[in-house]
């Protein structure tokens, strides 16, 4: 998969699915799912790891960079770039030593065009909760400043209809998103409900990973106590 196959999947009118991925296991999961678009995101601090919000830095984003572009043979790879870090520089080294194809950044539109100018693809993405016409001007302004995809987060089904009729490169939502736009982001944790919030959760989601891993976990753990050989282990 390539840049100029999401083009050309917005001209005939289909759909691209991205998935947000952090390890290895998902990625190849994904991957074989089919999916077109797979993106290493900075939430994996929060989510994953327990950090607090912009603790993330350039070189864990390597390390999951790295581990999850091992699991990916066909998807785009796409890598955030931490509002912190955003630099050319930096940008270069998740594509060089990262693997990515794409780097996400939510940047002004000189940044993105310094990461342009620098040979590197860019992913933008800007939010929603202003007027239609001065988010259309600003995916204008990003597509110019030589964005290759667009994240438009809170979308709506107006403006995010407007964005993608105003500009030529495909626009994606991740939060707030809808069938109004491109293609859709999602956590593939999300998806399958991998969270330990989803044990009470009643939000829904495709799977309930989650509770199957905690009745899978509490038998695990029943077996061990009564002295029982555990499932998926054949006896000595």
């Amino acid at each position: 998969m390539d840049l100029a196959a999401l083009r050309g999947m917005k001209r005939a009118g289909k759909k691209i699915v991205g998935v947000v991925v952090w390890d290895y296991q998902m990625a190849q999961i994904v991957d074989r799912a089919g999916v077109e678009l797979v993106s290493v995101g900075d939430s994996v601090g929060v989510n994953l790891w327990g950090e607090k919000e912009g603790e993330i830095t350039l070189e864990e984003m390597l390390v999951v960079c790295k581990a999850v572009r091992r699991g990916v043979k066909h998807a785009l790879l796409s890598c955030d770039l931490p509002p912190r870090f955003a630099t050319a520089q930096n940008a270069r080294r998740l594509v060089e030593e990262g693997g990515a194809q794409l780097i996400k950044v939510e940047a002004s539109a000189s940044v993105v065009k310094s990461l342009a100018d620098a040979g590197v693809a860019v992913f933008a993405e800007f939010h929603g909760g202003r007027n239609t016409s001065e988010l259309v001007e600003e995916a204008k302004s990003l597509e110019q400043a030589g964005a290759a995809l667009l994240d438009f987060r809170h979308s709506g089904p107006d403006a995010g209809s407007a964005v993608v009729r105003a500009v030529s490169i495909p626009v994606l939502g991740g939060l707030g998103g809808g069938p109004w736009l491109d293609g859709r982001m999602r956590m593939a944790h999300a998806a399958i409900g991998y969270a330990a919030s989803q044990l009470d959760s009643k939000t829904e989601s495709y799977a309930n990973v989650a509770r199957v891993s905690l009745e899978a976990i509490t038998a695990y753990a029943e077996d061990v106590r009564a002295a029982r050989h555990l499932k998926g282990q054949p006896p000595v």
